[in-house]
């Protein structure tokens, strides 16, 4: 599998960064990461095409580049208010307009609340769409006992959307 992931802003980085570690090495990622998302966390730990978020004409902007799936994890408000708007500014914005216009799967983890009637709107038509919005909330039905439980939980999650095998989490089973 093809996943390019793109992580904007700072806050955040660090789920991202979760991520990346969980992610199956026989995944071909391709990262896009803001500078500032980069001087938070560097992301070292596995063999990564690393691609400079100013570079729109990269070989990840084009849809003849044939990724699977798309994410922004993190998602700022301002990159998930130019995907919904169509503007194609930056790489991660523009693998957006290309996942849009290609209908592949791109998910979007908003990382900011609470959220405003304009971001709610953005996000159902982005919903609207096909893009599937997943912040990242942990599911407190699954009784975490530690942040990297819970961590772990909100990464299965996000591979389940991406369509990505894990056994990052117990899923649910009927009790007798």
């Amino acid at each position: 599998m093809r996943l390019v992931l793109a992580v904007t802003g700072a806050s955040g980085v660090t789920l991202a960064k979760r991520f990346v570690e969980l992610l199956p090495e026989d995944i071909s990622l391709h990262l896009i990461a803001s500078k500032n998302a980069l001087e938070v966390e560097r992301f070292e730990e596995r063999d990564i095409t690393l691609y400079d978020r100013t570079d729109i004409a990269a070989t990840v902007s084009s849809g003849s580049f044939r990724a699977d799936a798309y994410a922004v994890i993190p998602c700022s408000m301002n990159s998930l208010a130019k995907i919904a708007h169509g503007i194609a500014d930056t790489l991660p914005t523009r693998i957006g307009a290309v996942a849009l216009k290609e209908r592949r799967p791109l998910l979007l983890a908003p990382r900011e609340m609470p959220f405003s009637a304009i971001a709610l709107e953005n996000m159902l038509k982005l919903s609207r769409l096909g893009v599937t919005i997943a912040p990242p909330i942990p599911g407190y039905y699954a009784e975490h006992e530690t942040l990297e439980e819970m961590e772990r939980f909100i990464v299965g999650k996000w591979f389940d959307i991406l369509g990505i095998e894990h056994t990052l989490f117990k899923r649910w089973e009927k009790r007798e």
